[in-house]
């Protein structure tokens, strides 16, 4: 993984179209704010350059190729579609090397083994660990993510507030310092968040903890597999 994950989403997006399309030209701000909709969507990153490659193909191969695409959002439309094979792939636990159920189990060891926790991580991190236990019995895709990012923010919550005041002024400075070659050319919101997911990566991490989500179990950056071993 990069030194700076979040912003990594975003940079390869740009640079495989703008590479795919021929054309010198960086994003716009509302391109920007495409790619930060299908990142809050929870799309893998390798599912939207997918959608972009097919749009481009079937644009290569068609009646209009001689006229050149000039947004991202051209291909909006097959990203949803790659985005909707994946999701249908990963409900009927098609999707190679990601399994829903194992990998809310594995959000579950993981916080059983989470190190050096304040009082407040303490008190949240087992009763998360029963709800996730229970929860990989079953629920459809769309409310397991949405459920999952609530979890999230209790526990960044909890970190945070145990982490005190003049931690996450520390934390905030260093992500700030690092997003700061972004912050001529994408707009605020985006800016925004890459913040807050750099700064949840960043406390998580810090107790051995993953971000629970499936985004960054696809990703890499989550929760072992059932047969990984301590040590």
């Amino acid at each position: 993984m990069s030194a700076d994950p979040e912003a990594e989403y975003y940079q390869t997006v740009e640079e495989y179209f703008v590479s795919r399309r021929g054309d010198p030209l960086f994003l716009s701000n509302a391109e920007w704010n495409l790619v930060r909709k299908w990142r809050l969507a929870g799309l893998p990153l390798r599912v939207v350059l997918r959608g972009i490659r097919d749009a481009l193909d079937a644009h290569a191969h068609g009646f209009d190729r001689a006229r050149k695409v000039r947004s991202l959002a051209y291909c909006a439309l097959e990203v949803e579609r790659a985005g909707e094979r994946w999701q249908q792939a990963l409900a009927l636990g098609s999707e190679p090397g990601l399994d829903a159920g194992a990998a809310l189990a594995g959000f579950a060891r993981d916080l059983r083994r989470a190190r050096d926790l304040g009082p407040r991580g303490r008190a949240l991190a087992p009763r998360l660990a029963r709800e996730l236990d229970a929860r990989a019995a079953g629920g459809t895709l769309d409310e397991i993510t949405a459920w999952l990012v609530e979890r999230e923010s209790r526990l960044v919550q909890a970190l945070a507030a145990d982490a005190g005041e003049a931690r996450m002024a520390e934390l905030g400075a260093e992500i700030d310092a690092g997003l700061e070659r972004w912050r001529q050319r994408m707009p605020a919101r985006v800016l925004e968040t890459l913040r807050r997911e750099a700064l949840a990566r960043r406390l998580l991490e810090a107790h051995a903890l993953p971000r629970l989500s499936l985004f960054h179990l696809e990703a890499g950056g989550a929760a072992p597999t059932a047969d990984r071993r301590d040590g």
